[in-house]
């Protein structure tokens, strides 16, 4: 807790965001011999420049790039057991700079498209250059995508929520449920209990009370922009679909894992609100 107290005072200072810039370098510094291993072992693999890395996972080549293969097959297992993968459109809501789609060709079967979209066109202009044969889309904070109604069967935001204001919460809910068809699916996931030990005595307050907890004074939608959902907030928010499992995997170690919703849209739904 004392490490969320400071960084609620670097918040209102203004000061996160030059302090985040700081951590970068720092792991940047720290793992560039390991960086330059990998690229040294694997010349084929086209990797995003770091900070594109960085602001969407982690400064580790190894685990951005090795490391979402097995995250890409736990995401097809656990969807699969939903949704048949075949001939089907997917989307990725918040693909940054591609670590989970790029591997998706890979694994789904035959026939599917696959699209990603993100509100940082770095990240999206990098995709399109290197990750052909899936569709790239540069979207705006603001909760518009260029699809068709019910276009989508699958859709999937890893850690996008956990960005997000609650009004944002509603709107890109809405306009996702818009772009799925009926009975089409939805993976997406969120910092659940596992994050209560990060939360100060006041947001533990709220988020026992099942309220959304979130921390701005930010930029929206960037890593230090950060949401808390507790399960209440959640089932609410998901009241018009049906959940087909939560997932709630044990800490381990330092790794606090979000929690996993799994949602079925049912016929007539068309936003949360």
């Amino acid at each position: 807790m004392l490490k969320a107290q400071f960084s609620k005072l670097l918040r209102q200072l203004g000061l996160l965001m030059i302090v985040d810039r700081l951590r970068f370098s720092a792991m940047q510094l720290k793992n560039r011999s390991r960086n330059e291993a990998f690229k040294r072992n694997h010349p084929e693999v086209p990797l995003p420049p770091d900070y594109l890395i960085y602001e969407s996972f982690q400064i580790d080549y190894e685990q951005y790039y090795t490391g979402s293969i097995q995250s890409a097959k736990n995401i097809v297992d656990r969807i699969g057991k939903h949704i048949a993968l075949k001939g089907v459109n997917i989307l990725d809501w918040g693909c940054g700079p591609g670590r989970i789609i790029r591997q998706l060709p890979g694994l789904v079967g035959e026939g599917c498209q696959f699209y990603g979209t993100d509100y940082n066109k770095e990240s999206i202009d990098w995709c399109t250059e290197n990750l052909p044969g899936i569709h790239f889309n540069n979207n705006s904070l603001e909760a518009k995508l260029p699809y068709p109604d019910g276009f989508f069967d699958v859709i999937y935001g890893i850690s996008i929520f956990t960005h997000l204001s609650e009004k944002m919460h509603h709107d890109w809910y809405a306009e996702l449920s818009r772009v799925l068809k009926p009975n089409g699916v939805m993976y997406l996931t969120t910092q659940g209990d596992n994050f209560k030990t990060k939360l100060t005595q006041e947001e533990l307050g709220l988020f026992n009370q099942g309220k959304l907890v979130v921390r701005g004074n930010v930029k929206e939608g960037h890593r230090v922009f950060s949401a808390f959902q507790p399960k209440t907030f959640m089932h609410q928010f998901f009241s018009n679909a049906r959940v087909l499992e939560h997932i709630e995997t044990p800490v381990s170690g330092s790794w606090i894992p979000q929690d996993a919703w799994i949602i079925q849209k049912t016929a007539g739904i068309s936003d949360s609100k």
